[in-house]
């Protein structure tokens, strides 16, 4: 069986290559994305392994389908990327990764926080030149803040869990009952006593219609003046233009991001000798108390090795006809 990874960079070729495959199946890397262009490449490949910012809209799945794509293995737990659609349409069955590593992500969602409050990355510039000044650098203690969770999945219990035993109060919003909050004292609220009593704001939900700019001009402007938005779900999350008013009026104190919504041409490239076409991105990098990370929210080593022992085992299952970890339209 012919296994194309699309968007495989170093790491995932590694981690992929550590595990041991059966005899008949053959892996291909190819660094570059999946788009119509690209889709040629698949020619003759069964199963094409794709990652979030590949697309898979209706046209490009016609293409894998007309070279002999039968499977769609996503190395990643969201799938709004994909026309499941016109994958049924096709005959094209689609499978992702439900879960990783929770924690690698809930994790870097704390390390944003950190950074910011503290001003972490402003302090390692100015002692790499030799200021060993303190002004400007003044945090605030995260025992006694209220921290909003949107989104209480895996991720987002994990994340509820960190800041928990920082001392921090914890609300969460979920369409759904959360039970495990009470293992640490956490409160399930409305997202808008959420946005309006939270000084920190994390997002942890799926992309969807319902959940497209949950963030925008007015759910910024109920927030508290000065709070944290933090972002490591899906950058659609978030209206990124509204952004820049509630930075430059002071309403939103401090942004982290690891997503954004036009990443798909910028990140996981190294683009830095040439000029950022992005004029929003450009804008948001120039606020002192914005921290862009460029979705590596998910890269430990235990994260990677999950990714690919689960996505070789969703290959496994749909070879064997029982598939797992299968979405559709219908999901």
């Amino acid at each position: 069986m012919n296994i194309i990874l699309f968007s495989s960079k170093p790491y995932d070729r590694a981690s992929f290559q550590a595990l041991a495959l059966p005899g008949d199946w053959q892996l291909q890397f190819q660094d570059c994305l999946l788009t119509a262009d690209t889709a040629a490449l698949a020619e003759g490949c069964e199963v094409v392994c794709a990652f979030i910012n590949d697309n898979l809209s209706a046209p490009v799945l016609e293409r894998l389908a007309a070279g002999g794509t039968r499977l769609i293995a996503l190395r990643s737990a969201g799938y709004n990327h994909v026309d499941l659609k016109a994958a049924e349409r096709l005959g094209l069955a689609v499978v992702r990764v439900p879960a990783y590593s929770p924690h690698a992500v809930a994790e870097h969602a704390v390390a944003l926080i950190l950074a910011l409050n503290r001003r972490i990355h402003r302090a390692f510039n100015r002692t790499r030149e030799g200021d060993f000044s303190l002004h400007g650098l003044t945090g605030f203690d995260l025992h006694g803040k209220t921290v909003g969770v949107v989104g209480a999945g895996k991720i987002g219990q994990a994340f509820a869990g960190i800041m928990a035993g920082f001392g921090c109060r914890v609300l969460v919003y979920d369409p759904y009952p959360v039970p495990e909050l009470a293992s640490f004292g956490g409160h399930q609220v409305t997202l808008n006593h959420l946005i309006a009593e939270s000084d920190i704001i994390s997002l942890h939900c799926p992309l969807n219609e319902g959940s497209r700019h949950l963030i925008d001009n007015a759910r910024l402007a109920q927030m508290k003046r000065g709070a944290m938005l933090i972002n490591t779900g899906r950058g659609a999350l978030v209206d990124t233009p509204a952004l820049i008013g509630a930075l430059k009026s002071g309403q939103l104190g401090y942004l982290g991001i690891d997503v954004y919504e036009e990443e798909a041409e910028l990140f996981f490239e190294d683009r830095s000798d040439l000029p950022l076409q992005d004029d929003v991105l450009a804008r948001l990098l120039t606020f002192p108390n914005v921290i862009v990370t460029a979705h590596q929210a998910f890269l430990t080593h235990e994260a990677l090795a999950a990714i690919a022992g689960t996505t070789l085992d969703n290959i496994a299952a749909w070879a064997a006809g029982t598939p797992v970890n299968r979405v559709t339209s219908a999901a």
